[in-house]
């Protein structure tokens, strides 16, 4: 009798892990994720999509160690997060993607921080290329102040310095976020 209810127990934690999942646009989204630092796991925080004018542009995801609504906090948090967009559109130039990146960091950011943050953004923007609709990009935001981007699970590049993640965070969950729907998406706070 023990065992059914052990076999019951587990096979109950096995279908909640699925239910639970969420889907946006055909585009599942696990509940967690492994971390790049070992035995860290990574909690799906809240999930949207990108849209401008009438086109959906991507799905956003934000990951973190621990769920949390409020942008000031995960912005200024030195724990591991994970950004994870896959697009829908059928194709974003990497001239619109860079052009979208510096005025996303020029919105949200005083000119004294953009001058400290140029050579850093330079860079980040030249690791860009063309994505298509299915395509995918991973931002990994590691405790240490790495930025590491993936681009359809290839590395293209590191990016050192908290400041240049709290820069890039602020594209999505800052005071002028690419959209307030995908920042109160990313936030958790979609059903509100």
């Amino acid at each position: 009798m023990k065992a059914v209810k052990i076999l019951a127990v587990l096979w109950l934690l096995s279908v909640t892990s699925t239910v639970f999942a969420l889907e946006i646009e055909n585009v599942k989204l696990p509940d967690t994720i492994s971390a790049n630092t070992p035995g860290k796991t990574l909690l799906l925080n809240g999930a949207g999509i990108r849209t401008k004018f009438i086109f959906d542009i991507y799905v956003g995801a934000l990951y973190l160690e621990s769920k949390n609504s409020s942008a000031k906090e995960i912005i200024n948090s030195k724990d591991e997060k994970q950004i994870f967009l896959h697009f829908l559109y059928k194709e974003v130039t990497k001239e619109k993607l860079t052009a979208g990146w510096t005025d996303g960091f020029e919105d949200n950011n005083s000119s004294a921080q953009m001058a400290k943050l140029k050579d850093r953004l330079d860079k980040f923007n030249a690791m860009f290329i063309t994505v298509k609709k299915g395509n995918t990009m991973r931002f990994d935001f590691l405790p240490d102040g790495t930025l590491k981007l993936l681009i359809n699970n290839e590395a293209r590049g590191e990016i050192s310095g908290n400041d240049f993640q709290q820069a890039l965070l602020k594209v999505w969950l800052g005071q002028e976020p690419a959209t307030e729907d995908l920042k109160s998406a990313m936030l958790g706070k979609a059903d509100e």
